[in-house]
């Protein structure tokens, strides 16, 4: 991807983000209007805006303004991204409930934030490329001591599988059809990471041991064909498919929040809406600078640090927006990052999907 190709990704997230917060408020720039009846309308102007449709009072008819609406789309956010991402990064908590108690006017709206920082973060994936070199076989050594060390760490779990159902045929107490199961699953697993390294995959990744297991494992057997046999176009696919869908983060997120607070009348479904939308702002930027970070070189202690905050970042936006204790911060804070990998697990099941389909 080109560098006009990020700046354009950039300037139409922030252009998105405005159609859902819309511009107000903003000084008389030069190259724009000066009315005293609103252009749309016609209605004597008392303000920045008509108070009839809505029109701003000064449209840009130069080409000059034109472009520093632009740049004022996608840098200021109308000077609030400045004051919304300080808070976002270090305060997420007392952002979260000064949006929530409706001290608005000086934050960038949760919604707002997460469509510029999806079009930015996907901007900045597609800006990189991607980290699997398909048609360079034999050239990545990582790729080829991580397949070596799954073998091995495969046949050793062949070796207890079998070792167990030894021991329950010989009498010492066992299921025999359970660990038989285990058995062939993990002789399935060596026979799969050989053939990796042969440069050769199976045909099938998955087998069903019932008639209700069958269409399950048919629709993830097809999905496999489908990648194996352009695996380039099932990782673009699959791109496009979480960019277009990365909505869907927060509804299958909430819930989850919500089992945290089942009883409260304090805390809506609103709050842990609030929440969620801020936190994966936040964690979206997060994965997009570590990610820079780790294809540019970028310092190992930078990047595990970066790591280690996204927790501890849970656990101030838990701690402020909820106003929680220390210790009910910090075990909500172990299940809110078990959510999120079960959220993730969801959501890459479901882009799995799409992609079959």
């Amino acid at each position: 991807m080109s560098g006009t190709d990020f700046i354009g990704d950039l300037a139409q997230g922030a252009l998105t983000a405005r159609a859902v917060e819309p511009a107000h408020g903003e000084g008389r720039d030069d190259g724009h209007t000066h009315e005293n009846a609103c252009l749309n309308c016609g209605t004597a102007l008392i303000g920045r805006h008509c108070h009839n449709c809505g029109q701003a009072a000064h449209v840009h008819k130069t080409l000059g303004a034109f472009f520093h609406d632009l740049l004022h789309g996608v840098f200021h956010f109308e000077g609030k991204i400045w004051r919304t991402l300080p808070m976002l990064a270090w305060r997420p908590g007392r952002l979260t409930r000064e949006y929530i108690d409706g001290r608005r006017a000086s934050y960038v709206s949760p919604i707002a934030l997460f469509l510029f920082v999806v079009f930015l973060t996907f901007a900045v994936f597609n800006l990189l490329g991607s980290p699997i070199a398909f048609n360079n076989q034999g050239q990545n050594k990582g790729i080829e001591q991580g397949i070596s060390e799954a073998e091995q760490e495969a046949l050793k779990a062949q070796t207890t599988a079998e070792q167990k159902l030894a021991e329950a045929k010989a009498g010492k107490g066992g299921d025999i059809d359970r660990l038989q199961r285990d058995v062939d699953g993990a002789r399935n697993a060596v026979t799969v990471i050989r053939a990796a390294q042969g440069g050769k995959l199976p045909t099938d990744i998955a087998s069903a041991n019932t008639a209700a297991e069958k269409s399950a494992v048919d629709a993830i057997n097809r999905a496999w064909q489908h990648a194996r046999e352009n695996p380039e176009l099932t990782i673009y696919k699959l791109q496009n498919s979480a960019y277009k869908y990365s909505w869907l983060l927060i509804p299958l997120s909430v819930p989850f929040l919500w089992l945290l607070f089942p009883f409260s009348r304090r805390y809506r479904l609103y709050d842990h809406t609030v929440f969620v939308t801020y936190s994966l702002s936040f964690m979206l930027m997060l994965l997009a600078a570590i990610s820079a970070l780790t294809v540019w070189g970028g310092a190992g202690l930078v990047v595990g640090a970066l790591f280690f905050y996204a927790p501890f970042h849970m656990y101030r936006q838990l701690r402020d927006a909820y106003d929680l204790t220390r210790f009910g911060a910090w075990w909500r804070t172990w299940f809110v990052s078990l959510f999120a990998f079960l959220v993730l697990t969801l959501f890459a099941t479901i882009m799995t999907l799409l992609v079959a389909v």
